[in-house]
């Protein structure tokens, strides 16, 4: 059996910030954030200007080509499109902490826990990718986030957290690597959706111990992620669009 090595496979080529941008959107999407046009990425850069998704295009026919850059108050300084009214959400975090990535959507199972105003419990070792401390739940809904005194409560109510379920909204994540912001998503949706089954089969099923899943979540979410898993789905997002990358 020939042995297949590191060099033989097809290795993920250095990306632009604006290939990270397309493709963390693409897999994102195929995760289960995929709520049409709804949801909104910056991406930190190094003068302080962000990069984001434009508003009239959903998140698996993004390009690079297609990312905006704005400033801080939302102003498009680069770009053929237009940012969404709700961007101020992320204007309102980055104000307030220097993270690098934030994400906003309304993920499939991840909304629901938000609608229900509850927590998800951890019932396997995925979901436990995350520690109980970087989640939080801001239980208050006044209106959409395009309104600033409603995102601004919001990112408020997200404090030193890193994943917020917005009740009646979505979920709201923040990071600072590209894997970061892929695992906790990645931890948030399946924890979410795994309680859900477990506790439709058996309302009173018995969650991971507290103690064991946050030890856990705690080592992964500080290590940044699992190793190799962006530049692992990135390559899946390829084989799905081999010109993703070009122009």
């Amino acid at each position: 059996m020939t042995q297949i090595t590191r060099t033989d496979r097809q290795l993920l080529p250095p990306l632009t910030p604006q290939q990270k941008v397309a493709v963390m959107l693409r897999i994102l999407f195929h995760e289960g954030y995929d709520d049409h046009l709804a949801g909104h990425i910056t991406f930190r850069q190094p003068d302080g200007t962000l990069l984001a998704n434009p508003w009239e295009l959903s998140w698996d026919e993004i390009r690079p080509e297609d990312v905006v850059r704005i400033d801080v108050d939302g102003k498009v300084l680069e770009g053929h499109w237009t940012v969404t009214p709700a961007i101020k959400l992320h204007l309102e975090l980055h104000k307030r902490r220097e993270v690098k990535w934030a994400m906003h959507n309304h993920a499939r199972w991840s909304t629901i826990y938000a609608d229900l105003k509850r927590i998800p419990p951890v019932y396997d070792q995925t979901g436990a990718g995350v520690p109980d401390s970087e989640i939080c739940l801001f239980d208050e809904y006044d209106g959409d986030v395009a309104h600033v005194e409603n995102a601004a409560a919001a990112a408020e109510a997200m404090g030193d957290h890193n994943i917020a379920l917005l009740a009646h909204h979505g979920v709201f994540i923040s990071a600072n690597s590209t894997p970061q912001l892929l695992h906790r998503s990645i931890a948030i949706e399946w924890r979410s959706r795994q309680a859900w089954h477990v506790e439709t089969v058996n309302p009173n099923a018995e969650p991971m111990k507290a103690e064991v899943a946050n030890q856990f979540g705690s080592v992964l979410d500080q290590f940044g992620g699992i190793p190799g898993q962006f530049e692992a789905l990135a390559r899946r997002e390829l084989r799905r669009d081999p010109t993703l990358l070009d122009g």
